[in-house]
């Protein structure tokens, strides 16, 4: 059963049966909103991209993203760049997957951003979310609706953490504004 998330709540990712997760996939999907103009309603193509910045005590040490789709150590990785979106038709239009088992050690944060590489604003996409699947078998753990309708270019989406011996994903939905991650490193710091 999937968990509706709201902004700041956490879930562990322990399963049911006391054993922990080995395998997440988070995916994100949206599409272009339509605009109204003079001749109708017409929707502009959207380029949003998800990143995942892994830390190790509150220092980056690695990310993926679609110019670096797997992590150094492989525990991470990103299924490509989707350029337009809305092709999923509310399934993922861009995910990544995420072996918890493979994770070494010393990362203890792995973060999740959305950003709008073409420079569109939130107030340009619709149905957007977060949801953290169990890679395993498929099954919906959890979903975050993405507030729309901002005037800002990217938000932090979640986090998954080390709890003691397994994970937590928290939702953040933290506006922000830049068109890679690296633009977003000052709004991901307050998060860790």
């Amino acid at each position: 059963m999937s968990v509706n998330m709201t902004k700041g709540q956490a879930i562990s990712l322990q399963k049911g049966d006391g054993g922990s997760l080995t395998a997440v996939r988070m995916g994100l999907g949206w599409q272009a909103a339509p605009r109204r103009g003079l001749f109708g309603s017409r929707t502009r193509e959207i380029d949003l991209d998800a990143s995942a910045v892994l830390f190790a005590d509150k220092q980056p040490v690695d990310v993926v993203f679609f110019r670096h789709l797997v992590s150094d150590d492989g525990s991470v990785r990103h299924t490509g760049d989707n350029l337009v979106g809305g092709v999923g038709q509310g399934g993922d239009d861009e995910a990544i997957l995420v072996d918890l088992a493979r994770i070494p050690v010393h990362i203890d944060q792995i973060v999740f951003t959305v950003n709008s590489f073409t420079g569109q604003t939130f107030q340009e996409v619709q149905n957007a979310f977060c949801r953290l699947v169990d890679e395993t078998n498929g099954q919906e753990l959890a979903r975050y609706t993405l507030a729309g309708g901002g005037s800002y270019t990217a938000q932090i989406m979640a986090k998954v953490h080390r709890t003691g011996p397994g994970w937590t994903m928290t939702a953040l939905g933290s506006q922000a504004n830049g068109r890679t991650f690296q633009d977003l490193m000052p709004a991901i710091l307050p998060h860790l």
